[in-house]
């Protein structure tokens, strides 16, 4: 029996070591992806095009459990790891077709400004993502609004959780509650993506897909403050989330289309990465000082609202440069 406990923990070992490899993996993919958005597509083009982008992204997160799940008794889990590799390797095929159209009609086309050769190494060192960051002015802009997003949603997510506990005490209730409110969520992300975020970008400016969802949650945390119920509570996480999905990710990588190889693959990754799941962190450490002093609902509340008006007023200056930026380049 001996052999087989050991076989058992080594094979138990190997899927935990492959379930940390694939939560990294998730963590950089997703910010690589849009590093290659950003460079492959010139700033009017990423004003036009990065809403309907973020939508692939949003069909694919819904297509690929219910994928898995019609699948896995055809092929296995054997199968459906094949598979998976062969649409990474499908992926890899459709990135090099798109870097050779950026030399055409994209960001590296001839004429276009900052047209750098993509097979040239990007400069620099693996450090340089952290220096670009602390020597820009802008750079740093985007990861104090990418740290005040995260403080405003863990500080929504922990009383989230708090308050369900209490209203819901039943985990088959639990369960249906989150479940219909994921539903809406991606249902109203999809659709926004499809048919409203692009508009808004062309026709009002990046500016404003950054500073009106930090707006309303700021009115939500105030609503909160007022009437800290579950019903307000979920109507201002249903905003949040839907206006992250479809308003401020599109509009943040938009920020990144006009800038060099460099901020797009190292400052960017570095944001997306150390600064994001650093900002979860020092987020919840607040949170939880915020509760010792004994306040509940209130303070936290009000906290969130200063903290999504400061992130409202970074987004629309930030953005405001993005729009000018694009401005320029749809003049040339």
């Amino acid at each position: 029996s001996q052999p087989r406990i050991a076989d058992r923990c080594c094979r138990n070992g190997g899927d935990h070591r492959f379930y940390v490899w694939i939560s990294v993996y998730n963590l950089f993919v997703v910010s690589v992806a849009w590093s290659l958005m950003a460079d492959v597509f010139d700033a009017p083009q990423a004003r036009r095009l990065f809403a309907f982008i973020a939508a692939g992204a949003s069909v694919g997160g819904l297509v690929g459990p219910a994928a898995s799940a019609l699948l896995v008794g055809l092929l296995g889990q054997f199968g459906l790891m094949l598979l998976a590799a062969l649409l990474l390797a499908l992926a890899v095929v459709l990135k090099h077709y798109l870097m050779a159209w950026r030399d055409v009609a994209g960001a590296g086309r001839p004429g276009a400004e900052r047209a750098e050769s993509p097979r040239r190494p990007v400069a620099g060192n693996p450090f340089s993502g952290l220096t670009r960051v602390l020597g820009s002015s802008y750079l740093l802009g985007i990861a104090a609004f990418v740290l005040l997003l995260t403080t405003a949603s863990t500080f929504l997510y922990f009383e989230q959780a708090r308050l369900v506990a209490g209203l819901f005490p039943d985990r088959a209730e639990q369960v249906r509650v989150f479940g219909a409110i994921d539903f809406v969520v991606q249902a109203g992300a999809l659709l926004s993506q499809l048919f409203i975020t692009g508009h808004i970008a062309q026709r009002l400016g990046v500016r404003v897909l950054l500073a009106a969802v930090p707006g309303l949650v700021c009115l939500g945390f105030i609503g909160l403050a007022l009437a800290p119920t579950f019903a307000v509570l979920a109507a201002v996480m249903i905003v949040r989330r839907i206006g992250e999905y479809a308003f401020v990710r599109p509009g943040r990588e938009m920020l990144f289309a006009p800038l060099d190889a460099e901020s797009k693959y190292k400052a960017k990754n570095f944001i997306d990465t150390v600064v994001y799941r650093g900002g979860d962190a020092l987020s919840g450490w607040a949170k939880a000082l915020l509760d010792m002093l004994g306040q509940g609902t209130l303070l936290i509340a009000l906290v969130g609202a200063g903290c999504a008006a400061v992130w409202g007023a970074l987004g629309w200056y930030l953005g405001g440069g993005a729009d000018r930026q694009a401005s320029r380049q749809d003049a040339h």
